[in-house]
């Protein structure tokens, strides 16, 4: 945890103040859904920091959970929602665009003012937390949890190096039980059985309320693919079928995996569907440096599996309070 505290008070006159409240009417939000991405798309697309929340599937996969809501002003990208680490608590996306940050941000703390709300920005990147200071927030708390994990691309794809030998002994292990794999794009042809793989897969112990929120939405995502901007991969064995399968998006020059899912009782299928689809987006993507494989929800056995992959960094999170 990093608290600290920072006390700004600036003097505001009742006309100005007045003023800026008639500015905040400005910002209207409206529900952040599928059919609005490619209003949202640009600003998302803007930001620099790499992490998931300023992606498509980060938006539209989480929008039921966090009550996600968007603006576009000026060029600019605002989305509110709740806190990541408090879904009582109403919250804000960094704002992203061509506004400058102080201007947007006054944006948003003037919204704030008048509708009697705190102006609380989540989930906000560290590269970016220093300009946001620069603004005079009170209170900067990191969000334990929460920071992405992200690794570099053509290590994953190639898993050289005796840092990876035991996850190239579990691909190693899927092949030879398995010579007659297949693995492909998911497309028309095996969406269907993609589907049936999914909903036949048993949740997870441990958080059942999250486990079944993500699996409505990755069916949703798997009932309309072509609606997200997102590619996926699937991985069978003959006499089995799907054994695993995946989707990310690329945004500049990282590779985002939304969904990853395998069957546990096949030997080597995560470790292998994780290889070859960052080979396959490596070769389809020369851009691609970076993969993010997002956060570990303060779960240990995740954090250990996350760890175990060489992340190259994990970008931290906070919220910001003015």
């Amino acid at each position: 945890m990093r608290p600290s505290l920072f006390i700004h008070t600036p003097h505001v006159s009742s006309s100005r103040l007045a003023q800026r409240h008639a500015h905040a009417d400005y910002l209207n939000f409206r529900p952040a859904t599928l059919d609005v991405l490619a209003e949202m798309l640009p600003g998302l697309y803007s930001a620099p920091w790499r992490t998931c929340d300023f992606t498509a599937g980060g938006v539209l996969m989480w929008t039921d959970m966090f009550s996600y809501t968007y603006c576009v002003k000026g060029g600019t990208l605002f989305i509110k929602g709740l806190a990541e680490n408090d879904v009582t608590l109403p919250a804000f996306s960094l704002p992203v665009g061509d506004m400058p940050l102080s201007q947007s941000v006054a944006l948003v703390r003037d919204h704030c003012r008048a509708n009697g709300i705190e102006a609380r920005f989540s989930a906000v990147p560290e590269d970016a937390l220093a300009d946001l200071e620069r603004l005079g927030p009170t209170i900067v708390t990191e969000l334990d949890g929460w920071a992405d994990y992200i690794y570099d691309a053509r290590s994953l794809a190639t898993l050289t190096g005796k840092k990876f030998n035991k996850k190239r002994n579990h691909v190693n292990r899927f092949m030879a039980d398995n010579p007659d794999f297949t693995f492909c794009a998911v497309d028309s042809s095996n969406i269907a059985e993609v589907r049936r793989f999914h909903d036949l897969l048993q949740l997870p112990a441990g958080k059942p309320e999250m486990a079944r929120y993500e699996r409505e939405q990755v069916s949703r995502v798997l009932a309309n693919p072509e609606g997200y901007p997102f590619e996926g991969a699937v991985l069978s064995v003959p006499g089995r079928g799907v054994v695993a399968f995946t989707f990310a998006e690329v945004v500049g020059d990282t590779l985002h995996v939304h969904i990853e899912k395998m069957d546990h009782e096949v030997a080597g299928a995560g470790e292998t569907v994780n290889q070859l689809f960052a080979k396959m987006m490596v070769e389809r993507h020369p851009e691609i440096e970076f993969i993010n494989r997002q956060d570990d929800a303060g779960d240990p056995g995740l954090r250990r599996a996350k760890e175990s992959y060489q992340p190259v960094r994990l970008i931290r999170k906070f919220n910001v309070v003015f």
